[in-house]
């Protein structure tokens, strides 16, 4: 019998391309795939439980779920993903809400989950999370100009502040065959922008000993008919100098490198379980920028992990006004159980770290506004992501924002500009850290 299966997909885009994995199962099967529980017989919800923020996150929705459920709007709620693997016997005392679960290492399990769910049964598939399915066919629900390309599940890093290899597994790269048979379906769906995502897509291909690269496979999806390809995470210290000359040459991978190095100060990084010291990070990014003048830097950095007195986080912020990354995403950090740095000595307290993350943010946003004043009077590529009725005029990206994480340019068009166009904009001001213009004719 087919059902109605609403989706809501939390957290990162990783975990939204096994949302898409499973609606597409559901389809297959003869399910009616939604996006409004409102009305579903089944909600399936992937939760992100990496932090305590996500993990509130995906509390409050199986919360709100549950009230529909309660309002006979909803008839059963299966939570998938990072909490129910994380949490699987919390939840089950604590959110009687929950019909049923999915491991990370289950979401092939999903139509069986939902069957057995109607049927009355119980629904708990908690498989191997080593070993997962990341083949197969998505009902991508990005636009349809954009889409994500996942090249590999897990993590074996190992950082000390990290939970991911516990949730995800360890690091295993997609063969190339199935990535570039996914990518051509991608790109002759018109698919303009497409981004590279992993937990760490420099390792990929280093598991499977076939030879297989991240430079190699950038250079073939480059022959595909993409306009843009975007990269994220690239670890620091397996940025070869193979891969730093396949993106400084091959003029659809966009100069926009999303590098997390956490910190700069060394015994800081070493505490972390990271793999470079700042001197490796100072060359690295000096390299980069020699290959790519045009290279815009995005890092994600962590304040007030356990052992960092003042001296180790003014080093950080004089590091960040002499390097000048472009874009930073900023965090406090999270005392995760199961992580080594919750265990540490030296634990910085709460209010500490949070104003730390106040004066990084503050000086982050006086070095975005400095990239932003000096695009003023240059023409900037922008893809257009359609027509802002509240700005009343067009929005889009440049090469140097991705999506939902940065900036946006706001233009002005004397014609029709269609979403998904790539079009050239003339700056001409700036407006609360995005960028303003006019189509350049």
């Amino acid at each position: 019998m087919p059902y109605r299966i609403a989706f809501v997909s939390l957290g990162c885009a990783k975990n939204l391309v096994n949302t898409e994995q499973m609606m597409a199962l559901c389809r297959q099967a003869g399910h009616t795939i939604t996006g409004e529980p409102e009305g579903a017989d089944v909600a399936v919800l992937n939760t992100c439980g990496f932090i305590e923020s996500a993990k509130s996150e995906a509390i409050d929705n199986i919360l709100q779920l549950g009230r529909l459920k309660e309002e006979g709007k909803l008839k059963k709620l299966l939570v998938a993903g990072c909490l129910t693997q994380r949490y699987p016997d919390d939840i089950r005392k604590e959110l009687p809400e929950v019909d049923g679960m999915l491991g990370t290492g289950s979401y092939t399990d999903v139509v069986a989950a939902v069957e057995e769910l109607m049927a009355g049964e119980k629904a708990e598939h908690f498989a191997g999370i080593h070993t997962t399915y990341e083949d197969g066919e998505r009902i991508v629900t990005t636009p349809p100009y954009t889409a994500y390309l996942k090249i590999a599940e897990g993590c074996s890093n190992g950082c000390a502040f990290c939970i991911i290899p516990k949730l995800r597994g360890r690091y295993r790269s997609r063969s190339m065959d199935a990535l570039l048979t996914e990518a051509r379906g991608l790109a002759q769906a018109g698919v303009k922008e497409l981004i590279v995502i992993a937990q760490d897509i420099t390792r990929y291909g280093m598991d499977r000993k076939d030879g297989s690269s991240l430079a190699g496979l950038l250079r073939e999806l480059c022959e595909l008919d993409f306009h843009w390809v975007r990269l994220h995470y690239l670890y620091p210290e397996v940025i070869t100098d193979e891969l730093i000359q396949t993106m400084a040459q091959n003029p659809k991978i966009v100069h926009y490198l999303d590098i997390p190095i956490q910190h700069c100060n060394d015994g800081i990084l070493k505490a972390m379980r990271r793999h470079t010291t700042k001197a490796d990070i100072q060359a690295l990014f000096a390299k980069l920028r020699n290959a790519m003048p045009d290279v815009v830097l995005r890092t994600s950095l962590i304040c007030g992990l356990p052992g960092e007195g003042e001296a180790e986080f003014e080093e950080l912020c004089q590091f960040l006004r002499e390097e000048k990354l472009q874009r930073a995403g900023v965090f406090q950090f999270s005392p995760e159980e199961g992580t080594l740095a919750a265990a540490m000595d030296d634990q910085v307290d709460p209010d500490v770290a949070q104003r730390r993350v106040e004066l990084v943010v503050d000086l982050q946003s006086r070095v975005m506004d400095e990239y932003n004043e000096q695009r003023l009077g240059t023409v900037m590529e922008v893809l257009c992501e359609g027509f802002d009725s509240q700005a009343g005029c067009y929005v889009g990206r440049t090469y140097a924002d991705s999506v939902e994480i940065d900036g946006h340019v706001y233009f002005t068009a004397a014609g029709l500009v269609p979403a998904g166009s790539f079009v050239n904009v003339r700056i001409t001001g700036t407006m609360d850290g995005d960028l303003t213009g006019e189509i350049d004719e």
